[in-house]
């Protein structure tokens, strides 16, 4: 080796040595290099990152973690910043969320909550709409993504129109949008979804999108317990036909077969889902919240056809209104169903008669008061020939009762079937059905009955006050208390009070004139109002009204009909009608009664 080499290779040693001595890590440097190493593996593990002094080192982490959520399916549109815009016509207010693209809120601008503030039908985060597919091996929730929009609030009137469109983009070409369009004169809010491009985007094993539709309903009236009886889960599927989860319990189905529309329905209030074209079926279910602040949590999961095109439209609208019979009716759709008009011949009385009449008064602008009073007075009228034929026969009764009386003491009590059968021959000697007063009575129930459904249901009686009651959709309250043991009264409704004490004053009249009745029936009638004043104490004070009319006029009608029906003119009927030919016809009844005696004296015999 020579001198020259030699002298190089002590060079290159020096140059070496000096390097890793003045370039090597202060220990400043290691810190801050091991503070990074161990900031990116709690990022990769999803542990929040705690007490960073050095905010690049906190910037780069997020960075290698926002890298890798921008290059995932929709990644993009995982971050951004809410932005609120506005649809507003006459009715309705709606607040649409560029997260995920949905009605964050909806107010119905015509409307209070019973304590005066504006009426909310949802809002807030809690509520969700969005489209549910696989894509790349991951779960996409359009819910969580940020949606663009180039829109700004709208405002329109009488027949003026506005749509807004928001875009949740995977690449240039392929995208979803959801399209909201409204007009001036109506609770409707338009919506269609449109896919672009997404056929290669969707996983290929799946036919389908899920809509899921979400909301917490917040209450709206007085009576937090009558509006969770009164709230639930309406949807219609086949043909047109209209259907609904349980009202008194958590529950919940999943639906196989096309459905037109869902609804989110509270007492007076719908929140309604129509697809133009219908779903593929899809689960709904309804739970009670915990919260006393909410009546009902709503959740439906819709299926959607997914075709492998380039295009794929989804039109559809939501309707945000009141439970109104007329302006459901309008609407179409068979929304107007949703209303519990009861079941049975009380559900045609109160759909052909009652609400016609009703919306007949309605167009004169009385008040509710007035309204209820000759709609009771028009309906006593009609039926008045039957409380008539009902009063006579119990007039009837009362002339035969001497003789009745004495046949019972002469057959005595212990031979039923034998006192029932010389009961059966007084009847026909006279000609007189023992059922000519309840039949008339029975006819008359349906109509009794379809008003306790029609009146608790009604709109229009909502915050209508008539003399001391301030709401005749709600009780009356004028006296409250802390909640009764057991029972959980905590008011006395002074409507239901005066209903309770006519009926009372009613029953005792009927029972001074009604010879047939006896002292157990008697005792069951006055014990029957006061078993309703607990009842009724908290049904709308609109229903209690229209029975204290009723009972009223009933009363009245019987005190008119008592002096056009003379008792000794009856006798003289009867006594006619015992000298006719035995071999007078016998009604279908009597003479199935008197096969009846036959058979039980045989069977005696025996």
């Amino acid at each position: 080796m020579d001198r020259n080499t030699l002298t190089g290779l002590v060079l290159i040693f020096v140059i070496i040595a000096g390097s890793f001595y003045l370039l090597q890590p202060s220990d400043e440097e290691i810190k801050r290099e091991r503070q990074l190493q161990d900031s990116l593996a709690r990022a990769r593990a999803g542990i929040e990152q705690v007490d960073t002094d050095t905010t690049t080192l906190a910037t780069a982490a997020n960075t290698a973690v926002d890298s890798a959520l921008l290059n995932s399916p929709f990644g993009r549109a995982s971050i951004g910043d809410e932005q609120l815009i506005t649809l507003e016509n006459e009715h309705i207010k709606a607040t649409v969320s560029t997260k995920g693209g949905r009605v964050k809120s909806v107010e119905l601008k015509d409307e209070k909550t019973y304590d005066g503030q504006p009426l909310m039908l949802f809002e807030g985060d809690h509520n969700k709409f969005g489209l549910f597919f696989s894509a790349a091996g991951k779960n996409i929730m359009t819910n969580e993504l940020f949606f663009s929009t180039t829109g700004n609030n709208v405002h329109v009137t009488g027949q003026d129109s506005a749509a807004i469109t928001f875009r949740l983009a995977y690449a240039n070409d392929k995208y979803i949008d959801y399209i909201y369009s409204i007009r001036g004169d109506d609770h409707n809010l338009g919506l269609t979804i449109v896919t672009k491009g997404m056929q290669d985007v969707v996983a290929p094993t799946e036919s389908q999108l899920v809509l899921n539709w979400e909301a917490a309903l917040s209450q709206k009236e007085k009576d937090m317990d009558s509006e969770r009886q009164r709230s639930t889960l309406y949807y219609a599927h086949g043909d047109n036909e209209v259907d609904h989860l349980n009202t008194a319990k958590d529950d919940e189905e999943d639906i196989k077969d096309q459905l037109d529309w869902v609804s989110f329905k509270q007492h007076f209030f719908s929140n309604v889902l129509i697809a133009e074209n219908g779903f593929k079926g899809g689960k709904i279910n309804v739970y009670t919240s915990a919260d006393n602040q909410i009546v009902k949590l709503f959740a439906a999961n819709l299926r959607l056809d997914f075709s492998r095109q380039d295009i794929n439209t989804y039109p559809m609208h939501f309707f945000f209104g009141p439970n109104q019979y007329k302006v459901l009716k309008a609407h179409g759709y068979g929304l107007e169903k949703q209303i519990d008009m009861g079941w049975g011949p009380m559900k045609w009385i109160n759909r052909f008669i009652t609400i016609p009449v009703f919306n007949f008064l309605d167009g004169f602008h009385w008040g509710y008061g007035l309204v209820i009073l000759i709609l009771t007075v028009m309906l006593k009228l009609v039926l008045s020939p039957l409380t008539y034929r009902s009063y006579v026969s119990m007039a009837k009764m009362r002339v035969l009762k001497p003789e009745m009386d004495q046949i019972k003491e002469k057959v005595g009590q212990d031979n039923a079937a034998l006192l029932q059968q010389e009961y059966l021959k007084l009847y026909k000697q006279a000609g007189v059905n023992p059922l000519g007063g309840c039949i008339p009575l029975l006819l008359q129930m349906p109509f009794t009955i379809a008003f306790f459904f029609f009146f608790p249901n009604l709109f229009e009686l909502r915050g209508e006050s008539f003399l001391w009651v301030k709401d005749l959709s709600t009780y009356d309250s004028p006296i409250t208390f802390a909640p009764l043991p057991l029972i959980g009264m905590d008011h006395i409704s002074l409507m239901c009070i005066l209903m309770t004490g006519v009926t009372l004053v009613s029953t005792w009249y009927n029972n001074s004139i009604s010879g047939a009745a006896n002292a157990q029936m008697k005792y069951i009638g006055y014990f029957m109002p006061l078993i309703f004043l607990f009842v009724l104490n908290s049904f709308p004070a609109g229903l209690n009204y229209y029975y204290l009319l009723s009972t009223v006029f009933t009363f009245g009608q019987q005190l008119v009909i008592r002096q056009l029906v003379n008792d000794d003119k009856i006798l003289s009927i009867i006594e006619a009608n015992k000298k006719k030919p035995e071999a007078q016809k016998k009604s279908k009844f009597q003479q199935r009664m008197e096969d009846y005696m036959r058979q039980q004296q045989s069977k005696g015999k025996k």
